[in-house]
């Protein structure tokens, strides 16, 4: 991940301070070139570019709204624009044909600047004639959908005072429903298409709910790869597996759960199961970190696989173990693209917006008064320093939780 994109505070802020002006600014010149252009067509778009920058979670969850649009115009008529960094879902997703993903480089905000410009180049060579903004609330995604030239633009829109100011870019402008699931909320915006731009909210309707995502596929000799990998490891491909997803390096801390309680869990699984094995996963820069813990475990069957395998890679082993326990972040999204269980820590975010589809995913919520704290309207900003939501949760309860969870699928497979 880039330097760049790391700091997403930093990014916040830039998006609010330059961002503002920006989109006021562009309002007035659509508000004065519409005095003088003819009056925009309701004909329904015949190619279409989803915006999705960042957030590779959220990408997947956004998978029904990509069918829903290439059931409307084609495959070969669907591309999709995200940073360089995130191409990696959209490319397992498999829905998007890897000539139509553009990417933007974001290892400096110079890069960043000049690879934008040049998608935005090539995007209104093709012509693409919708072009839907699935941010929430950022004011650059709202810019760039209006520089693709699209002459329909799909966007999320809140009533003054309730959401972030983002300007009037959009031609189709879809009200935010924070009590909606995530998925159906990328759908309605494909929906949208099928509105007149003229009317808001452009979609009153509920969109149905998510579906599955589609499935992860490797290839053998990807497979047998990735289980050379865990032998070198350390690792026992043939016995069980639970994997600890640590996240020492997570955006928002707040989403974190204490190490010492994965350290503890660990412990307690590895006495309760003397057959299993656990794997701590986690990016190559989190390794130094997760070498400690599994050291502070202490026991041969506690491994280390954080910087062994890409993130691609990172998919097969899931395949290849049994529980996947980590906070509500990347991980568990992918997880959902896999065979795995998967126990998901829930904080600041609610899993009745953010949790994954399928009955493989098992949340885990403490319903505090003041959780959620971080949603689309803040900018996930919160004044919090001091996540009792995430506290709540302890190693008592997550232990019981991923023992119910690796029984149950012990059970169905033997």
């Amino acid at each position: 991940m880039s330097r760049l994109s790391q700091n997403a505070s930093l990014l916040q802020t830039v998006d609010r301070v330059a961002g503002i002006p920006l989109c006021f600014a562009l309002t007035l010149v659509r508000r004065l070139a519409g005095l003088f252009a003819a009056a925009p067509t309701d004909a329904p778009p015949r190619s279409i570019l989803l915006l999705k920058l960042a957030e590779q979670g959220s990408t997947v969850l956004a998978h029904d709204a990509i069918r829903r649009a290439i059931a409307q115009v084609g495959r070969e008529h669907v591309c999709f624009l995200v940073f360089e960094e995130n191409r990696f879902i959209v490319d397992v997703l498999a829905l998007v044909p890897r000539e139509n993903v553009f990417t933007i480089d974001t290892r400096s905000a110079w890069r960043m600047a000049v690879s934008c410009l040049q998608r935005l180049a090539e995007i209104r060579r093709r012509r693409i004639e919708a072009c839907i903004d699935m941010e929430f609330f950022a004011r650059f995604t709202a810019a760039i959908a209006f520089f693709t030239g699209a002459r329909i633009r799909v966007g999320f829109h809140g009533p003054i005072g309730e959401a972030p100011y983002r300007g009037d870019l959009h031609t189709h402008r879809v009200p935010y429903n924070p009590h909606l699931h995530t998925s159906p909320t990328f759908t309605a915006l494909v929906m949208a298409l099928g509105g007149q731009g003229t009317h808001y909210p452009a979609f009153p309707v509920v969109p149905p709910p998510g579906t599955m995502p589609p499935r992860f596929h490797a290839a053998p000799d990807e497979v047998a790869q990735v289980r050379a990998t865990l032998v070198s490891a350390g690792m026992d491909p043939g016995r069980p597996m639970i994997l600890l997803n640590a996240n020492a390096s997570d955006l928002l801390p707040l989403r974190r759960w204490s190490e010492a309680n994965y350290v503890t869990l660990a412990r307690r699984l590895l006495a309760e199961f003397p057959a299993l094995q656990i794997g701590f996963t986690g990016a190559p820069g989190e390794a130094p970190r997760i070498v400690q813990l599994c050291r502070e475990v202490d026991s041969p069957r506690a491994l280390c696989l954080a910087g062994r395998t890409t993130l691609r890679q990172l998919l097969i082993v899931y395949d290849f173990a049994d529980v996947l326990v980590t906070n509500d972040s990347g991980p568990a999204h992918f997880a959902a693209l896999t065979g795995i269980d998967c126990v998901a820590l829930f904080g600041p975010e609610t899993p009745l917006l953010y949790a994954g589809n399928g009955p493989r995913q098992h949340p885990l919520w403490a319903r505090l008064a003041c959780s959620p704290c971080v949603n689309a309207f803040n900018n996930r900003r919160t004044s919090c320093r001091d996540n009792q939501c995430m506290q709540a949760l302890t190693v008592e309860v997550v232990f019981a939780k991923v023992r119910a969870v690796f029984l149950a699928r012990q059970a169905a497979a033997s």
